[in-house]
């Protein structure tokens, strides 16, 4: 546990305003993601200068061209996939780690793809830091998943491809759930959409309006 001091204690009582305010305030009524959103120190995955705003409901940037997203969309999308202790999961675009630390505080086993080395060295030692025994990271393009992990009963991704990719489904397990941010070529607003697969069955449905960095590709890394 981290020592008490006046830091922590703040960051505490913004945390706690974060989960009454906008979360709870709001139509997030999951207990397993209230509870994980408590728990986990979001100051710990920005930089040292937005430390004192890490609870502030917006995204931040964290470099790179990334940003670590808004606390509601996290709780949303964590919402809609029914996390349950035990589940083995996917995480597409790890960035700072955020998401998949609240993951692996809700009791899954997360598998974590990110293609930025930097970020991935970044998250790593964030999760060392925090102690996180249930948290699986590999460098990659993660529009390919972790085959070799697969099937995953929920798989999260936290960057907008333009298409649903075909490796993910094939990812999911039966009764399994993916949500994901889709942008288009029109310039209209991302599309948050949940997939559901039943059997052979994969249906489909938007839940929200988001903003999310685009999936960057391995091949067009820098």
């Amino acid at each position: 546990m981290p020592r008490e001091t006046s830091e922590n204690n703040r960051h505490l009582a913004a945390r706690r305003k974060m989960v009454e305010t906008n979360l709870i305030g709001r139509d997030i009524y999951d207990r397993n993601v209230i509870r994980s959103m408590l728990k986990v120190p979001r100051e710990e995955f920005v930089g040292e200068g937005e430390k004192e705003t890490a609870y502030e409901d917006h995204p931040i940037p964290i470099g790179k061209g990334q940003t670590i997203s808004q606390p509601y969309i996290v709780a949303l999308m964590l919402q809609y996939l029914e996390i349950k202790a035990g589940d083995k999961v996917l995480d597409i675009g790890t960035g700072s780690g955020y998401h998949a630390a609240v993951m692996a505080e809700m009791g899954a086993m997360v598998y974590t793809v990110e293609v930025i080395e930097e970020l991935k060295e970044r998250a790593a030692a964030a999760f060392d830091k925090l102690g996180y025994k249930n948290i699986f990271l590999k460098r990659g393009d993660g529009y390919n998943g972790w085959p070799e992990e697969a099937p995953f009963k929920a798989i999260n991704v936290a960057c907008a491809p333009r298409y649903i990719p075909q490796p993910l489904i094939g990812q999911m397990a039966e009764g399994g759930k993916m949500i994901l941010p889709l942008s288009d070529r029109m310039n209209r607003p991302q599309r948050l959409v949940l997939v559901k697969r039943d059997g052979d069955k994969i249906s489909r449905r938007e839940v929200s309006y988001v903003a999310f960095v685009p999936m960057v590709r391995e091949k067009t890394r820098e």
